[in-house]
């Protein structure tokens, strides 16, 4: 029992005082909702996590390794949704914003020095979207992924047919994902793979190879559908810009 206590509390905090430090604040304003709440929480909660400027943290977020999480300003981060930054941390840049049910989870209990996830600035994790940084994930700015997309930065080894998958270890090679690309819904990210700066995943897509910039891809696994070359395909829809 107390084995498992002990592997319980050090996937979940830097040390046993830094678990019950950061779970004191957790408890005490984590609940608070409204905008009372983000305010308290804008105040306090750089008592446990690192934030250049203000960030705003609805109700319900739900921290993990919190001295190694950076959150820039005006970083939004929605209900329901959960960071897990055990070593080597996540980094949120400026006006990014993780919507509800989103999942960033370094993951790695494996002391790899390549662990991570850092996002960078005008970005948006749609909601129920995963982010496993095992091999680190590096996403740039402007990022848009939909809701249910997938970026997973890790993948099993399963060559022996005698031995359990579980038993032959991992892959961890890295996700770098470039500045305003687009994440269709439920779009795959699997891991060594790039996706070149201005490019589009179609909803869907399983992307196993690098994606060059300004390409559409689409289909399972994905394949170039058409290139970003300032061609117009539709003259007459009517666009609706950001104010």
């Amino acid at each position: 029992m107390l084995s498992a206590i002990q592997l319980y509390l050090s996937r979940q905090a830097s040390s046993v005082f830094r678990y019950f430090y950061e779970q004191f604040f957790l408890i005490l304003f984590g609940w608070i909702p409204t905008v009372i709440g983000i305010a308290i929480r804008g105040v306090f909660y750089r008592l446990i996590l690192k934030m250049n400027g203000s960030a705003a943290i609805e109700n319900g977020v739900r921290l993990r390794f919190a001295d190694h999480i950076k959150l820039g300003h005006g970083v939004y981060l929605d209900q329901g949704s959960y960071l897990h930054a055990c070593p080597r941390g996540i980094e949120i840049g400026d006006g990014t914003i993780v919507m509800h049910g989103a999942i960033l989870h370094v993951y790695n209990f494996r002391g790899m020095p390549q662990s991570g996830i850092k996002i960078g600035r005008n970005s948006l994790v749609g909601e129920y979207s995963v982010i496993r940084g095992q091999g680190g994930v590096v996403i740039g700015d402007r990022v848009y992924t939909s809701p249910f997309t997938q970026i997973i930065a890790v993948n099993h080894v399963f060559d022996d047919p005698d031995k359990p998958f579980v038993d032959q270890g991992i892959t961890a090679q890295g996700i770098v994902i470039e500045d305003d690309v687009w994440l269709g819904a439920g779009a795959v990210i699997t891991d060594g793979v790039r996706v070149g700066k201005g490019s589009v995943v179609a909803a869907g897509a399983v992307v196993t190879k690098d994606v060059p910039p300004h390409t559409v891809v689409g289909g399972v696994p994905a394949k170039v559908i058409k290139q970003i070359d300032g061609s117009v395909s539709k003259p007459d829809r009517q666009i609706y810009l950001s104010k």
